[in-house]
């Protein structure tokens, strides 16, 4: 990517990227050297017409009607219809945001030039993304096998004029959207439709919004274990360098390398460093083993989903002059490290619950409940209730996804890899994660400020004055649903991390 401005088909892709374009802050189009492979990959479809060979989804049916011959006067029809039947998905509509990078995704695909379709189709997404005319799609009826069909069908039915959009985040049937913009609907020719309901850019989208969002918990998580580790008076003892060295996970080194630079020179720690305490609980001593095992599989995802925007996930594909029929479609590259983020994620919270269970135990220092004259005062007891409740509802969506299949398609489709459902769960635990770490980050400020006049690191003060910035030391008891949210806002923020590096 050069000048901040990104090609599709000729830049690599990632879901930073990804979102960037979405939401307007990068610049994207389709050079010269990609637009004549696009129209030579056309070419080839084009020429199909003079040819008996009978080719799945050209001059076919789809799925179980895969020997159901179409005639060449019936194909254009057949790609539209494609679109409508396959329009299926229920339930509330995905977040804007999901549904415009699906867009990027489907135009980078796309314009890698292996899929057949024509340049109008891929400008015509193009214009529809950079107008903010956003495809309605519902969030379920995705298998994640023959791709995405159902929320593609529904992301690309406003190339023919129907469906749903959102235009300034309202709702409206597109063929009123297009008459007013003055566009008329795209008509749909030979392999297109098929090109654009195949894919996995519904499962992609949704785990890159998750991905970018999982790696700022991952941040703040550690950050926030810091100010409990320093609140509960425990030892950095565990962290130390020769530990991670003898069990040499890089994420395990990664956090203990971090907890190490966001203790330095902290008055707390140094106050109790000669004291006879000899071990303390899992969730503070086991900080680098545990968050770091949620790093590794962050990175392990973030590897995958990069081979899997920069794929071809259609089918047939257009290689080398001749029309192949594969599976790139199928979800489950993606899958299996969905489930397995799906469950890292879980685990920094419930980590993180026990730490704030931790410290409102107390200490010598600090009082129990984390509130003075307790009794009269609950303090932040239910806090932890609801850091619990959380804890417990990511775990029950820890059941992998990937580790179901339904058969489809009357048994053509006999294996699919529910990427789209693991995919859809990793946003929800995602979510729920950023809610236990807002509650721990209230307890572990609360702690620090019974500990003064004692100081800890520079960064780690940074962090404690920016959320008194936002919420207040509680002297008594109060309506805490505020706290939570501003303090999970601030989490969201990324403010947090910024000022540790």
């Amino acid at each position: 990517m050069s000048k901040n401005k990104f090609s599709y088909g000729s830049d690599k892709l990632t879901a930073e990227i990804a979102i960037k374009i979405a939401e307007g802050e990068v610049p994207a189009s389709i050079d010269d050297s990609q637009i004549d492979k696009i129209n030579k990959s056309r070419q080839t479809i084009d020429k199909l017409s003079d040819i008996s060979e009978v080719i799945y989804g050209i001059n076919t049916g789809f799925g179980a009607l895969c020997n159901t011959i179409i005639s060449e006067e019936e194909s254009n029809e057949l790609q539209e219809n494609l679109l409508r039947s396959h329009a299926v998905g229920v339930g509330k509509d995905i977040p804007l945001l999901v549904s415009k990078v699906m867009m990027v995704l489907k135009i980078h695909s796309l314009s890698l030039g292996f899929s057949g379709v024509r340049l109008d189709i891929i400008q015509r997404l193009i214009f529809l993304l950079e107008n903010d005319i956003i495809p309605s799609v519902p969030t379920k009826g995705s298998v994640g096998a023959s791709g995405d069909l159902a929320p593609l069908a529904h992301l690309c039915l406003p190339l023919i004029g129907e469906g749903y959009v959102y235009k300034n985040e309202k709702k409206h049937i597109t063929s009123e959207i297009l008459d007013k913009e003055g566009i008329e609907p795209i008509k749909i020719g030979k392999k297109e439709g098929l090109a654009l309901i195949n894919g996995t850019q519904f499962i992609s989208a949704f785990t890159c919004v998750s991905l970018l969002r999982f790696k700022n918990c991952l941040d703040n998580a550690d950050i926030i274990s810091v100010m409990s580790l320093e609140g509960t008076l425990s030892s950095v003892s565990p962290f130390h360098s020769s530990i991670s060295e003898l069990r040499s996970y890089a994420g395990s080194s990664h956090v203990s390398k971090k907890v190490r630079e966001l203790t330095k020179d902290s008055e707390i720690l140094n106050s109790h460093i000669d004291c006879d305490k000899v071990q303390d609980p899992y969730s503070i001593r086991c900080i680098p083993q545990v968050h770091g095992a949620s790093w590794d599989a962050f990175c392990h995802l973030e590897n995958v989903l990069n081979i899997e925007l920069n794929s071809v996930t259609d089918n047939p594909l257009v290689v080398d002059n001749n029309i192949i029929s594969g599976g790139n479609f199928h979800g489950q590259p993606v899958a299996i490290p969905i489930d397995y983020n799906v469950i890292a994620a879980s685990e920094l919270g419930n980590i993180s619950d026990r730490r704030t269970y931790l410290l409102l135990k107390g200490n010598n220092s600090v009082p129990k409940l984390l509130i003075e004259n307790s009794g009269v005062n609950s303090g932040f007891m239910i806090l932890q209730y609801t850091s619990a409740a959380l804890s417990s509802e990511n775990k029950n969506l820890c059941f992998p996804a990937s580790a179901d299949s339904i058969t489809t398609s009357l048994g053509q489709e006999d294996h699919v890899s529910m990427g789209s459902i693991g995919a859809v769960k990793f946003l929800k635990v995602i979510k729920n994660l950023e809610k236990i770490l807002a509650v721990e980050l209230l307890c572990s400020a609360q702690a620090i400020d019974f500990l003064r006049p004692l100081k800890s690191s520079k960064k780690i003060e940074k962090c404690h004055k920016l959320i008194r910035s936002k919420v207040d030391y509680a002297l008594k008891d109060r309506i805490f649903y505020d706290d939570i949210r501003e303090a999970t806002k601030l989490i969201k923020s990324g403010k947090l991390v910024e000022l540790t590096k």
